[in-house]
Order: C-alpha cells, then structure tokens, then sequence
C-alpha cells in the first residue's frame, strides 16, 4: 500500500517537471528550426537577385533550383509547424524527419549557392 501511495506522489510531482522539461526542449526546437528557416529564405532570396541578374539560359536554370529549393522549405516548415503541434513525446519522434529535411535543405541551397559563384 505505501509503496503504491509513493509511486502515485511520484507520479503527480514528477510527470508535470517532466512534461515541463520536455516542453522547453520541444520549443527550444521550433525556435532553432525557425532561426534556420529564416537564414534559408534569406539566401534564397540571394539567388532570387541572382537570377534577376543572370542571362535568360541561365534564368531557367536559377528559378527552378529557386523552386525546388522554396517547395524544400515548405515541407521543413510544415514538419516545424506538426511538431510545435504535437503533445507529450511525440515530437521527438518527429525530430529525425525534421533534422534530415532540414539537412537536404541545406546542401541544396548551398550547392545553388556555389553554382552561382
């Protein structure tokens, strides 16, 4: 009975400094993850001038790295967007997808990015 009545005290007092914890590692997430998207848009919008400036062969070339990289963006955004959403641990399972788009998103603005140099 008293070894019940401990795990239930555990319970109660500890679950919500968890949930607490937990959540400040979720936010301290999205708002990384926001940072990185803001620095994204920031160099898209470099290859955006760019490719204003390049001739028309080349035009061609920039816009689509130019959408490909935008529509990349959107899905990171979204993925940002479910875990801000998502309650208790699930989140974390999300957190690998995220990182990996957020990995491919990357490299391929900074492979756009070299192209234009």
């Amino acid at each position: 009975m008293i070894r019940h009545i401990t795990q239930t005290i555990n319970y109660l007092v500890l679950l919500p400094f968890k949930e607490n914890q937990m959540m400040e590692s979720k936010r301290e997430y999205v708002v990384k993850m926001d940072a990185r998207l803001k620095e994204l848009k920031s160099e898209i919008s470099e290859l955006e001038k760019i490719a204003d400036k390049a001739v028309a062969e080349v035009k061609a070339e920039y816009r689509q790295q130019i959408k490909d990289l935008f529509l990349k963006k959107e899905e990171l955004q979204d993925k940002v967007n479910k875990i801000q959403k998502t309650g208790g641990n699930a989140w974390e399972d999300m957190k690998a997808g995220t990182d990996l788009s957020w990995e491919v998103f990357n490299e391929s603005a900074k492979t756009a990015l070299k192209k234009t140099k």
